[in-house]
């Protein structure tokens, strides 16, 4: 859902006012000599940039699938069996039906707006959340939703188990690009730009005690990606 910026002048001139600076009127990006960030992976293929998403998966404690369009349903039901079936929550995404994913082959609740805070408490009991990878960052293991109508941030988060489904064509080698692509969306259609943005790598997971790691925390204690080959 498309939202707007408001008092933004107001924010910026207070915190001017309390540095003692004049209020910026025209903010230039620097070009910088050196930007490794803009070559890191990039001479990769795409199968070889699915490699590395793998790779970095295992040390995310998350399991990485690669399969077919065909097969995909098939593979969806094995990882929900594997975490336990119960109810699922999803996202209320077309591209479920243009992947041929039959959500009411489970117990699906699927995000409906209309229906408020119902939407969060189906979430906190689901054993399962399932969504669509915006952007998938190849370095890091990490998918980036946007959130959107329909498309609540809570079923990535408070499920006890969470898949995300990645098209293929939506791994990039790191953030860099992502950012890239954030930008042009923003220049292109500023007001269709997503209210929120998350970036989640893995399972959630804290070593702050003793630097001991436990996964798990805060949402998600186990994550399935599902690479799926969509070109």
């Amino acid at each position: 859902m498309a939202g707007s910026i408001q008092g933004k002048d107001k924010f910026l001139k207070n915190i001017a006012a309390n540095l003692k600076r004049e209020m910026p009127t025209d903010v230039k990006i620097p070009e910088w000599q050196f930007r490794p960030q803009d070559k890191t992976l990039t001479d990769l293929s795409q199968d070889e940039l699915v490699q590395v998403l793998k790779t970095h998966g295992e040390f995310i404690h998350t399991d990485v699938v690669q399969t077919t369009q065909k097969d995909l349903q098939r593979v969806l039901t094995e990882v929900i069996d594997k975490y336990g079936n119960g109810e699922v929550i999803a996202w209320d995404d077309e591209r479920f039906q243009e992947y041929g994913i039959d959500l009411k082959a489970f117990d699906t609740f699927i995000w409906d707006t209309s229906k408020g805070d119902e939407n969060i408490k189906v979430a906190e009991r689901a054993n399962v959340g399932i969504t669509f990878s915006d952007i998938t960052l190849a370095e890091s293991g990490t998918v980036v939703l946007y959130a959107d109508k329909g498309k609540g941030r809570s079923v990535s988060l408070l499920p006890a188990t969470y898949i995300a489904i990645i098209p293929k064509s939506t791994i990039v080698p790191r953030f860099t690009q992502a950012a890239q692509q954030m930008n042009q969306m923003n220049k292109d259609n500023a007001d269709e730009f997503p209210t929120c943005i998350n970036l989640i790598t893995g399972p959630s997971n804290s070593a702050d005690i003793e630097m001991k790691l436990v996964v798990g925390v805060h949402g998600p204690i186990k994550a399935t990606y599902i690479v799926v080959e969509d070109k």
